[in-house]
C-alpha cells in the first residue's frame, strides 16, 4: 500500500523544502563524496536473517545484498536497547558518556553528532522513521511533546528532511511529523514501512533532480519487526508466506523468568503461549522489510547510484523471544546482541567479503566517516574499522563492550550489567551481586554453559576481567546503579552528560 496523496504531497513538499534549507558548507571538494544511505530496522536479531543461516528467513534481497559488499559478521549493539543505541550511532560514545542511560529520556545536543558533521560537511541530509531521543516523560509515548522533533538543535545536525516520530510501533493508521506538531496519517491500510520507503525513495529522486552534484546523506529508521506482533500490525500478504511454518522454542528456552530482567523482560503465561504466533509474524514483518529494501537498492540503480553511494543494512537490537527465560532486549545474550551490518560500497570494499572484527555500534560513526574522507569528531570513542570492510589488514577492538546502565525505561536499580565479546568468547558481569558469566559462542552457539566457574577457563575469565576493568577506566565508567544517574545525570528528563559541554570546543 502506499501514502494517501495528502500526506505524500505533505513529504515531498518537505522533501524539497529541505534542498532550499540551510547548511554550513564546507568549500566544494574536487571530487564529490559518497553518498550515504543507512538503513536500520528495529529489533532484528542476526540470526534470524537468511545469510546467516536461519533456513526459515525469507529474506532474498538482503542475502543477495550481503554478497556484494562486507559482512560483519560479529557486529552487536553497544547497548542493545533503542535509545542507547541511537545514541551511540549518533555520538560515537558509549552510554556512560553520552548519558542516554535509559529509554524515554531526551538526549543533549551539545554534543558533536553524525548529523553535524554530515551538514557542516555540505551533505543534503535526510532522516525517516522513528527517532527515539527526544522523550520529555516517561512511557507517555503519545504525549505530543514526546512525538514531534521541532527543526533546530534537537534534531542533531540533520537540517534537512524530515518525516520522522519519537516513538511510537504501530504499523498500520499511524502518523509521522514534518515540520509541525500537527500528525500526519499515513491513511487507512498503509503499512508504515512502505509508505517510508516510498519517502525514501522520493528523496532519492527529487535529489537527483535537484541538487545531484551534491552528496546526499540519508537515515531510515524502520519499526519492524519490533513488537506488538498481531495480525492486525502485520502485513497480511507476508503472514500468509509463513501460516504452515513452525516456530517452536529454542534450545535454550526457560519456562521460569530470568531473574536479572525487568519488567520488560518477563513473560507472563499468556504471553508464552503466544510466542510461536509472535515469532511467526516477526518472520513476516522482516520479509517485509527485505522487499521493501530491494525497492530502495533498485531506486539507486535507477540513477547509476549504486557505484558512489555507501549502503548500510543493519538492526539497533535483537529479541530473545523466550531463551534464557527473557523476551525483547536490554541483555548481552547473542539473540539480543548480535545485530547483521551489511556494507557496500563498490568503490572501495569488495564484494563477497567478511569481517569478524568485533564491531560495535561506537564503531558505526568513525567508520563511516573515514570512508567519507570526513574528520570524525575527538569526542567519538569508537575506532574506525573501514580497513576491515575493505579486505585490509589493521587495527581492531580486542573485544567489544557492551553495557546496559539500568531497566529498559524506569529509574529501576538492580538490571546494570557490562561485557565483552571477542571473536570466540562473550564475558558478563552484573553489578547486583557481581555475578560472572561466561560463553564460548563457537562450541555453544546457544550460550547454554556457563564456563565462569570453569578451573579450565580460569585464564580466560582473568584475561576479560583484566579488558573490561581497563576498558570501563578508560571511558571513567564507574559502573553506578540506574538511580545514580537520575539523581545526578539528569534535568527533569533530559540527560546532561559529563562531556557534552566540552564536545564542540574539541572537534
Amino acid at each position: 500500500m502506499r501514502p494517501t496523496r495528502r500526506s505524500f504531497l505533505q513529504a515531498s513538499a518537505a522533501a524539497a523544502a529541505s534542498l532550499a534549507a540551510p547548511t554550513i558548507a564546507q568549500p566544494a571538494p574536487t571530487k564529490k563524496r559518497p553518498n550515504l544511505l543507512y538503513v536500520f530496522a528495529d529489533q532484528l536479531r542476526h540470526q534470524s536473517c537468511g545469510y546467516a543461516g536461519d533456513g526459515k528467513a525469507i529474506t532474498p534481497a538482503i542475502d543477495r545484498f550481503a554478497t556484494q559488499g562486507c559482512n560483519f559478521s560479529n557486529a552487536v549493539a553497544s547497548a542493545p536497547v533503542c535509545t542507547a543505541y541511537r545514541a551511540g550511532l549518533m555520538t560515537g560514545k558509549y552510554t556512560t558518556s553520552n548519558g542516554m542511560v535509559i529509554n524515554e529520556l531526551r538526549i543533549n545536543p551539545n554534543q558533536r553528532c553524525f548529523g553535524h558533521v554530515l551538514t557542516d560537511s555540505g551533505y543534503h541530509t535526510g532522516y525517516i522513521g522513528k527517532w527515539h531521543l527526544y522523550a520529555n516523560q516517561l512511557g507517555h509515548h503519545e504525549d505530543p511533546k514526546n512525538s514531534f522533533v521541532p527543526r533546530g538543535p534537537h534534531r542533531l545536525g540533520f537540517d534537512g528532511y524530515w518525516a520522522a516520530y519519537n516513538f511510537h510501533h504501530i504499523y498500520y493508521n499511524t502518523y509521522y511529523h514534518t515540520e509541525s506538531p500537527e500528525k500526519i496519517f499515513y491513511g487507512p491500510g498503509v503499512y508504515e514501512p512502505d509508505a517510508q520507503t516510498d519517502f525514501a525513495i522520493n528523496f532519492i529522486d527529487g535529489h537527483q533532480k535537484q541538487s545531484p552534484e551534491k552528496p546526499f546523506a540519508l537515515f531510515l529508521s524502520w519499526g519492524p519487526p519490533h513488537d506488538p506482533w498481531g495480525n492486525d500490525n502485520t502485513p497480511a500478504k507476508f503472514r500468509k508466506m509463513f501460516k504452515d511454518t513452525p516456530f517452536p522454542n529454542p534450545p535454550n528456552y526457560q519456562a521460569e523468568n530470568d531473574p536479572y530482567a525487568d519488567n520488560w523482560g518477563r513473560l507472563n503465561s499468556k504471553e508464552r503461549a503466544q510466542l510461536e504466533e509472535w515469532r511467526r509474524n516477526y518472520y513476516a514483518m522482516t520479509s517485509s522489510l527485505d522487499a521493501n529494501l530491494d525497492r530502495l537498492l533498485k531506486a539507486l540503480e535507477k540513477h547509476n547510484l549504486a557505484e558512489d553511494t555507501i549502503v548500510v543494512f543493519t538492526s539497533d537490537h535483537g529479541e530473545m523471544f523466550g531463551a534464557h527465560g527473557r523476551r525483547a532486549k536490554n541483555i548481552f545474550y547473542e539473540e539480543a546482541a548480535r545485530i547483521p551490518f551489511l556494507l557496500r560500497y563498490p568503490r572501495q570494499v569488495p564484494a563477497g567479503g567478511t569481517s569478524d572484527a568485533c564491531l560495535g555500534t561506537v564503531d558505526v560513526m568513525p567508520t563511516l566517516l573515514s570512508m567519507m574522507g570526513l574528520q570524525c569528531p575527538k569526542s567519538a570513542e569508537g575506532m574506525d574499522l573501514s580497513h576491515c570492510a575493505a579486505g585490509k589488514a589493521g587495527p581492531e577492538p580486542d573485544a567489544a563492550l557492551m553495557m546496559i546502565c539500568g531497566a529498559t525505561a524506569a529509574w529501576q536499580d538492580g538490571h546494570e550489567w557490562r561485557a565483552m565479546r571477542d571473536k570466540r568468547f562473550t564475558y558478563a558481569v552484573y553489578r547486583v551481586d557481581r555475578s560472572e558469566l561466561l560463553f564460548d559462542n563457537v562450541n555453544d552457539p546457544y550460550q547454554q554453559r556457563n564456563l565462569a566457574g570453569d578451573p579450565k577457563h580460569a585464564a580466560t575469565v582473568e584475561r576479560f576481567r583484566g579488558m573490561l576493568k581497563q576498558k570501563m577506566a578508560g571511558l571513567g565508567d564507574a559502573f553506578e546503579a540506574c538511580t545514580w544517574y537520575r539523581d545526578h545525570w539528569t534535568d527533569g528528563n533530559r540527560n546532561i552528560t559529563r562531556s557534552a559541554t566540552a564536545d564542540f570546543a574539541r572537534a
